[in-house]
């Protein structure tokens, strides 16, 4: 069967930089909702498009096509009294707007001197990826997957 729209594809994949370092070993197989439903990025999921199973490819993303660009203004200092004394590098928090909604994921990448160094970036912000990915699996969603806009089940979501 081919991919279409609506089939639900597994995948096994690796994920390294153009250097050739490992970012993702894929031990999980990638299970997503193929069709315009966000779950993979769009340039990928364009790739596989009418591809079956068995078939292998290799997908390279460039920072814009994947996590975005780094982007030095989200990186901010901040007065350590502004945390609580349990902080430490690696810990993350999601900032509250103006309008009360949590609206964006900051990670602490350093603490020294009375201040605290937060990254909104993602961590692969900047970096192009390179995806090897060979089609596992492929089968029509059904239609409450296709309701919901995601697989269920095995690899998929849990309600």
């Amino acid at each position: 069967m081919e991919i279409v729209k609506n089939a639900v594809v597994t995948l096994n994949y690796t994920v390294h930089d153009p250097d050739g370092n490992m970012i993702d070993d894929g031990k999980n197989p990638l299970v997503y909702l193929h069709g315009g439903y966000d779950a993979i990025f769009p340039h990928l999921e364009e790739a596989l498009h009418g591809k079956s199973v068995g078939e292998k490819i290799v997908v390279k993303l460039q920072p814009e096509d994947a996590f975005g660009d780094y982007d030095e203004s989200l990186v901010m200092i901040e007065p350590a009294d502004l945390f609580p004394d349990n902080i430490e590098v690696g810990m993350a928090f999601e900032r509250v707007g103006e309008d009360g909604e949590e609206d964006m994921l900051f990670r602490v990448t350093d603490i020294a001197e009375g201040k605290v160094v937060v990254d909104g970036n993602h961590p692969l912000a900047g970096t192009a990826l390179v995806f090897d990915v060979t089609v596992a699996e492929v089968r029509m969603a059904t239609a409450e997957e296709i309701s919901h806009g995601h697989v269920h089940g095995a690899g998929g979501h849990h309600h």
